[in-house]
């Protein structure tokens, strides 16, 4: 599955959906903010880190691709399951990606803010792309998913059991 932006896809959804995402990600915030309070604002802020919406993008995700081959006559519970798979190992390379933004940040802010952020920045780019680019040359072809029964795939129809 190649990556691609695609503003199409915003008009999938429903407007509730947005609001299950937003409901989640401030009562995640809200949490963390308690967690800090209690425990320290270093112990909050690991919380705060925390991909507030990903478990609410994840079921989304998953139940859009559902439909859509459902929409087609098939079975979509295996696709919905290998989008969200996909989407949660891209949230997992953010995440070190994330991880170096905040040790780039952490080692220049103290001579400059802006060039904290830069370096940041930077830092982040460069870290999730190679992570994303070492990760899809590193992937074999034998731990492919095979397509579902009945499925059309690149080579065409498909029925394995």
């Amino acid at each position: 599955m190649l990556v691609k932006l695609s503003s199409s896809t915003l008009k999938q959804a429903h407007w509730y959906e947005y609001v299950v995402r937003f409901v989640l990600g401030g009562l995640a915030t809200v949490a963390a903010g308690l967690i800090g309070s209690h425990f320290g604002l270093a112990i909050g802020g690991l919380f705060l880190a925390l991909p507030a919406i990903f478990c609410a993008s994840a079921t989304l995700i998953e139940r859009h691709e559902r439909r859509a081959k459902e929409k087609a006559g098939f079975s979509g519970r295996r696709r919905g399951q290998q989008a969200a798979a996909l989407d949660a190992a891209g949230a997992g390379l953010g995440s070190i990606g994330l991880a170096a933004f905040a040790a780039a940040f952490y080692a220049v802010v103290s001579a400059s803010i802006t060039g904290a952020f830069a370096a940041a920045i930077l830092a982040w780019a460069m870290v999730a792309v190679s992570a994303w680019w070492l990760r899809r040359k590193l992937r074999t072809t034998s731990s492919r998913p095979q397509p579902e029964r009945g499925a059309r795939s690149a080579r065409g129809w498909s029925f394995l059991p």
